[in-house]
């Protein structure tokens, strides 16, 4: 994306820009054009691959003349702008005509521009970029009108606050014009590579992709061809303007999309954006959520762990005395540091469910603190804690007063497990979901001691609570809890349907025989898992009358007639 000199800047200091994302075909399929940019200090966007573009000058106003097929009020329209959205994309077409060569236009009488007089256009692109000619004139002079409906507007990105430079850019979607190749201008442009949208985000990092890069190559990577990407831009209604937070982690300091887990959480532990946040969850690094709210994740990480199981701290007031929700594995050093991240004395433990990844730590931290247990005792043995001995033992709508003075209310939401609780803090605004809802993943559901069909009764008794916020077991706080229930809950009817589907194309099966088709979407190393779920999914099914089991352990399809 360049950066004009001669640029007005909005009065944020946002520099409004364009760019084009251009496809062409191939026998291999779909192609995307992605530009090196040049080498620069403290630039962000320094010798990474990007999309043509640049931001808008005040002379793309005078381009209007030399459009052909959309004029100011619809373009303005489509980008939802009082007035100038034509200025869009003129600029993303002047930008790509500078820095690759590519014109997205026709002479007067509609027809393509014939080779010469393309190459003496391209002579003028040095003139064009200093600013000694406009667009307008450079295009009256050639008898050229510019295609602007040929570009297809797909999204609107903003650059994060925090950074020096910032763009407010509009991206559109073309297709290369017949007979036009990339010839790039070797000032702002190191270099340009047409790749499949798979295998630039495949080499993401290599390239330097940054996040609207990525994301519009995610989309694109949707569609087999060209064609079929540009019918969806067609189809594009309202477009989100998205703004990055920045935070830091592995990568350093980089920014985060809305759709990326750690998004929500910063919105409450980094408000005003100024890039003190972490996109990362570190073991035994507190996070102060929000007031009197601290989480601090175990060193457990793996694949049914995430990121680590998550233990809270909840407190404060006038003692400064604090509970603590899922101490998490027994492991001394966890222990220890939940004891360094508490800012005053413990003097609650409460345990959501006695998976051995939640619970174990409670005596050890009881040891430590003498703080009161509160929770439930296992139902089953299989893959339990069962040691755990709960002080007082809950029961689902049990409300405790916290230290400082707060109530928390236990939930009980079978499912996962017999005994799972959350817990909901202050009428439920903040609840702790353990494993009932976790971040990134669904649960296993391992019968016995796990049940689909309570566990999907759970899922709408939280949801009718209506939190604002939930905090999982694993992964980072998140926001619009209805919808992701609401997603859970569709996910869980889709796979039984897909378990009913593969019943009718291979039963009866054994489990084992039906997971690769009800699971053919997860990797194969994780089929082992799935197939707890799978029992549980048709242990459901039988119980509406849906499948049955046979003595050789092979499932069956039960098809049921309708009485007449």
């Amino acid at each position: 994306m360049s950066d004009r000199s001669d640029a007005q800047p909005a009065p944020s200091s946002l520099r409004m820009a364009a760019s084009i994302v251009t496809l062409r075909e191939r026998a291999s399929g779909m192609e995307v054009l992605l530009l090196r940019r040049a080498v620069r200090a403290n630039d962000f966007s320094s010798d990474a691959y990007v999309f043509p573009g640049g931001v808008l000058d005040a002379a793309d106003q005078r381009g209007h003349v030399t459009c052909s097929g959309l004029d100011d009020t619809l373009a303005s329209q489509r980008l939802q702008l009082p007035r100038g959205g034509l200025d869009y994309y003129v600029a993303a077409m002047r930008e790509c005509f500078e820095e690759t060569g590519v014109l997205f236009a026709d002479d007067v009488c509609g027809t393509p521009i014939d080779p010469p007089r393309l190459i003496a256009m391209r002579a003028q692109r040095e003139a064009l970029h200093d600013g000694r000619i406009d667009i307008a004139s450079l295009c009256q002079s050639f008898d050229v009108r510019l295609a602007p409906q040929r570009l297809h507007y797909v999204s609107h990105w903003v650059t994060p606050l925090g950074l020096p430079k910032r763009f407010d850019t509009r991206f559109f979607l073309a297709m290369l014009p017949d007979g036009q190749h990339v010839e790039v201008d070797q000032i702002e442009t190191a270099a340009h590579r047409w790749m499949r949208p798979q295998y630039a985000l495949k080499h993401a990092d290599q390239l330097r992709l940054l996040p609207p890069t990525r994301k519009l190559l995610q989309w694109l990577d949707g569609f087999a061809t060209a064609d079929r990407a540009l019918a969806a831009a067609r189809a594009l209604d309202a477009i989100l303007r998205i703004q990055p937070r920045l935070a830091h982690g592995k990568r350093g300091r980089w920014p985060v999309t809305p759709d990326e887990p750690a998004w929500a959480e910063l919105t409450l532990t980094d408000p005003q954006e100024q890039g003190i946040g972490s996109y990362d969850i570190v073991p035994g690094r507190g996070v102060m959520l929000m007031p009197g709210v601290l989480r601090l994740s175990a060193p457990n990480p793996g694949m049914m762990t995430g990121p680590g199981t998550n233990t809270y701290l909840v407190g404060g007031g006038p003692d400064n005395a604090w509970a603590v929700i899922d101490p998490g594995p027994d492991d001394p050093a966890h222990i220890d540091a939940i004891l360094r991240a508490a800012p005053g004395d413990i003097r609650q433990i409460f345990v959501t469910h006695t998976h051995r990844d939640h619970s174990p730590g409670a005596r050890r931290l009881k040891a430590k603190t003498g703080a009161t247990m509160y929770g439930m005792r296992a139902h089953h043995a299989e893959g339990q804690d069962t040691t755990f001995v709960p002080d007082v033992a809950l029961a689902d709508g049990d409300v405790v007063t916290l230290p400082d003075g707060r109530m928390l209310r236990a939930i009980h939401t079978p499912g996962h497990a017999a005994n799972h609780l959350c817990y909901g803090l202050d009428d439920a605004t903040l609840v702790f979901t353990g494993d009932h809802v976790m971040q990134g993943s669904t649960v296993v559901i391992n019968p016995p001691d796990g049940h689909m069909a309570t566990y999907l009764a759970s899922l709408e008794k939280l949801a009718a609570l209506a939190p604002t916020w939930l905090a999982p077991g694993h992964g980072f706080v998140m926001d619009r809890p209805a919808q992701r229930i609401a997603r859970l809950i569709a996910h869980r009817l889709a796979r039984e349907s897909r378990t009913l589907d593969a019943l009718a194309q291979i039963g009866p099966a054994t489990i084992e025989a039906l997971t690769p088709w009800v699971y053919a979407d997860v990797p194969a190393a994780r089929h082992a898992v799935a197939q707890r779920t799978l029992r549980a999914h048709l242990e459901k099914l039988a119980e509406d009358g849906l499948a049955a089991v046979a003595p050789d352990a092979r499932w069956r399809r039960v098809v049921t007639v309708a009485a007449s």
